[in-house]
């Protein structure tokens, strides 16, 4: 029988929070696939997108091959212990999200387009788990950085939802909030699965295609 911890099921309250550590973690300078810096601010005229789907491996590799995405990176967001390890987090004591943070062309993809492969590329209706991930560390999460964009992700949630209630499946549990701050993750996750293209990926989506982008527009 399968049997799950319901302690990793729930936030940890930010007074048990690990206390973590004032400086940065060391990680790659340059993007394994494209030779970019790491750290590169957004250039003029793009814009930055952030989302927890699940194991960040999966989810970089979703998003990087995606024309008009500049610059994808993973790290942790959304919890209390500033600059937290991967060991950290894993013990749920960091109220962290494993996040993507991409950077991307408007010109080239819409905002509304990364939304439509956030909600098919995973199930976010799991709440504190994605499959057999189980954890805080794995909840679906959409990080706003603009008015904008907070409308259109609440948007595509409705559009969503509408969908998977045709299909007899749950409510969603994805959080909707500001960016919060964006902790980089240690070298060796940046791009694990171009580094490992045998490694573990952990995610799957429901089979409903969400239907923004095909007509009916998220708003």
């Amino acid at each position: 029988m399968f049997f799950v911890d319901r302690r990793k099921m729930q936030m940890v309250d930010p007074a048990d929070a690990l206390p973590g550590r004032p400086d940065p973690l060391p990680t790659a300078e340059v993007h394994f696939l494209s030779g970019l810096p790491l750290k590169s601010p957004v250039p003029a005229g793009m814009e930055e997108a952030m989302f927890g789907m699940g194991c960040f491996w999966g989810v970089e590799r979703k998003f990087w091959a995606v024309p008009g995405v500049w610059l994808t990176m993973v790290g942790y967001a959304g919890g209390y212990t500033p600059n937290p390890t991967y060991k950290e987090t894993c013990t749920q004591l960091t109220g962290h999200n494993e996040v993507l943070r991409v950077i991307f062309d408007p010109a080239v993809v819409s905002y509304e387009a990364l939304l439509k492969l956030f909600w098919e590329g995973h199930n976010p209706t799991q709440g504190m788990r994605q499959g057999n991930d189980i954890g805080s560390t794995y909840r679906s999460g959409i990080y706003t950085y603009s008015e904008a964009q907070a409308a259109a992700a609440h948007a595509s949630k409705a559009v969503y939802q509408a969908a998977l209630n045709a299909q007899g499946l749950g409510e969603i549990t994805t959080e909707i909030l500001p960016a919060p701050v964006f902790y980089f993750a240690e070298d060796y996750h940046q791009q694990y699965l171009a580094k490992n293209p045998d490694g573990y990926c952990g995610i799957g989506g429901t089979g409903v295609t969400c239907p923004i982008g095909t007509g009916v527009a998220a708003r």
